[in-house]
């Protein structure tokens, strides 16, 4: 990556939490990008420039604030002695934490978000986020575990974030619910898949169940 494209990394995300401040009102549309601009004393030109591919580079400075912002809130040392799905439920509340009072521009980008020609951007962007919170949280697996866990996370942590943006409960009472259900769907499956996946000699088995049986040992 060139100076300028790191420059201009930084850029988008430093005005991201400021446009969507503005997206509350303005929905992620150029009139956002110049609100934003004039909060934070940025040229208007330089940060129309940043945002030229429009709302989905928008939205997508956005998520890489929310990842900046885990990853300074939440260290692998914080996370060190918890087990795993408390590792988990942290980082995603975290990032929860880092779009609270946004909930109107969190429901118009993910409207955004789903619209047919941004699914694959917008996939991308679901992995990577759900990456980012298993490496926090100490996942070192290569094989196809590493893509089934952050296929399985990603997933709940977007139905998540759909039912944060419009939780009326106190203290987001409802999305922790919702949260706790999801992650102990999460353990459910790893302990069934850990139990069909044990070598085969160690796996229960019918036919051998049935033969000591029919013949039981003497």
């Amino acid at each position: 990556m060139t100076q300028d494209a790191a420059t201009l990394d930084e850029l988008r995300r430093r005005l991201a939490p400021a446009i969507a401040d503005a997206a509350v009102f303005d929905g992620w549309t150029a009139q956002a990008v110049a609100q934003a601009a004039a909060a934070t004393g940025t040229d208007p030109e330089l940060a129309a420039f940043a945002f030229r591919d429009g709302a989905m580079a928008m939205i997508t400075a956005w998520i890489d604030h929310v990842d900046w912002t885990m990853v300074g809130a939440v260290t692998p040392a914080a996370l060190s002695n918890q087990p795993i799905r408390e590792r988990i439920r942290r980082l995603v509340w975290t990032r929860l934490e880092a779009v609270a009072g946004r909930e109107e521009a969190l429901i118009r980008a993910l409207t955004i978000m789903a619209m047919p020609q941004n699914l694959a951007a917008s996939t991308r962007l679901g992995w990577r986020s759900a990456d980012s919170m298993w490496r926090l949280a100490g996942d070192k697996a290569t094989d196809y575990n590493h893509y089934t866990k952050r296929a399985i996370l990603g997933s709940i942590y977007a139905a998540t974030l759909h039912v944060f943006a419009r939780d009326k409960s106190e203290d987001k009472a409802e999305t922790a619910a919702f949260l706790d259900r999801r992650i102990q769907g999460i353990m459910r499956f790893e302990k069934a898949k850990s139990q069909l996946l044990r070598k085969p000699d160690e796996r229960f088995s019918m036919t051998r169940l049935l033969g000591r049986m029919r013949y039981p040992a003497r």
